[in-house]
């Protein structure tokens, strides 16, 4: 195909997923000029292959937990006129232990938490079983958490994306960077499979590629893909109200093991299904089916909900989540590539914390005060270790 050179604009945002339409909703919003790129369709790599979770319940005091509260009062607040667009639910989430030594760890973790801000009370059996009918009789106590909250991935991607056109942004799928444009050290644009794209900022928000792209402009930023697996049950009567999982599941959020952990995440859905997660595991890329990670995610799910034997599970999907070592996401600009920024590196909490990287990221192109400080996100913080590590994972990864 010969090259169609393109005009330029404001904010150039490379990926269309979560993240990358809410960076596009609210720069276009913010009255920028804002183009994107996709190398597949909107919303068709990590958004489309996970549950939509938005969630406190599984963050440390941090900036990660810092970011989740300013996301939820996003997604409460400005952006609830348009909720229903994309199911948000507001629902809850129950944390379950099955055994006295973690009932003591998590009454140990809520004070902690509610320290730091995070609504939560500690719930015994019976008032668990009325949250909760159908829970294992193995349930010692619980945790619940009246801020997590639930939408539709796809839909999300999808009207985010048609707000921002509404706005002047321009889309452009199946369009994949190959290298970037630059004056002297500054990015100016990328070039692509259709030709040159020009912009006074360039935003990688392309999930767990970005560390691959942010090395085509000579950086490195340790965001590698992390796989996780959710199984689908046939449409049920209501019978799962909050979004429920065991106390192992935290611990699991925040391990850095290449291996494969497995921890029981149930919710249901608007739809009547019933998404079965977790699974985490480093394998780079590789679409390899897993039975290992199926099998020990329906086992796990039965031991939270025994009703679960008896439903058949319709289909099974994983996605590639982005990885960062440090479990803290990747906001802002690069001082070490003028005019390229990122918005990366979020894991499995992308979804929820789209709404806040996004308005950040308006505030922070437009020179305005933003919200969060942006410094514990910062895209060179990173040590020696993580950059080598990063760029082993990406020669592979082109080598594969």
């Amino acid at each position: 195909m010969s090259a169609v050179p393109r005009t330029g604009a404001d904010v150039l945002v490379i990926g269309a997923g979560a993240v990358g339409s809410a960076v596009a909703f609210y720069c276009a919003r913010a009255g920028m000029s804002v183009t994107v790129l996709d190398k597949g369709k909107p919303g068709g790599a990590t958004s489309s292959s996970c549950e939509g979770n938005l969630l406190v319940s599984d963050k440390e005091h941090g900036p990660e937990l810092d970011l989740a509260n300013y996301s939820l009062d996003l997604w409460r607040g400005e952006l609830e006129e348009f909720g229903h667009l994309w199911e948000f639910e507001n629902k809850g989430g129950i944390i379950v232990a099955s055994r006295e030594s973690s009932m003591t760890s998590l009454q140990r973790a809520l004070r902690t938490q509610r320290e730091h801000g995070i609504r939560v009370e500690e719930i015994d059996v019976p008032q668990l079983r009325e949250l909760e009918p159908n829970i294992s009789d193995d349930a010692v106590g619980a945790a619940f958490y009246p801020d997590d909250a639930q939408l539709m991935p796809m839909l999300l991607t999808a009207h985010m994306l048609r707000l921002a056109r509404s706005h002047g942004a321009q889309v452009h799928p199946d369009t994949e960077v190959t290298g970037f444009l630059s004056q002297g050290e500054r990015i100016t644009g990328v070039t692509t499979n259709r030709g040159e794209f020009q912009a006074d900022v360039v935003i990688n928000a392309a999930g767990p590629w970005s560390g691959q792209l942010a090395s085509l402009a000579g950086v490195t930023v340790p965001v590698e893909p992390r796989r996780g697996y959710v199984l689908v049950t046939e449409p049920l009567p209501p019978k799962v109200f909050h979004k429920v999982y065991a106390a192992e599941y935290i611990d699991n959020v925040g391990s850095s093991d290449d291996g494969l952990q497995t921890s029981p995440v149930v919710e249901g859905t608007p739809a009547g299904s019933i998404l079965i997660g977790s699974s985490r595991e480093r394998v780079g890329f590789d679409p390899t089916f897993s039975p290992t990670a199926v099998r020990d995610i329906a086992r796990n799910a039965v031991e939270l909900f025994p009703f679960l034997s008896d439903v058949r599970i319709l289909r099974h999907y994983f996605g590639f989540r982005p990885y960062s070592p440090d479990h803290v996401p990747v906001i802002g600009p690069d001082p070490r590539a003028p005019g390229l920024w990122h918005a990366c590196g979020h894991e499995g909490a992308g979804i929820g914390l789209a709404s806040g990287t996004g308005k950040l990221i308006a505030q922070a192109v437009a020179g305005e005060p933003t919200d969060l400080d942006l410094a514990a996100f910062a895209p060179d913080r990173f040590g020696a270790a993580d950059s080598e590590a990063a760029q082993s994972v990406a020669a592979k990864e082109a080598a594969a």
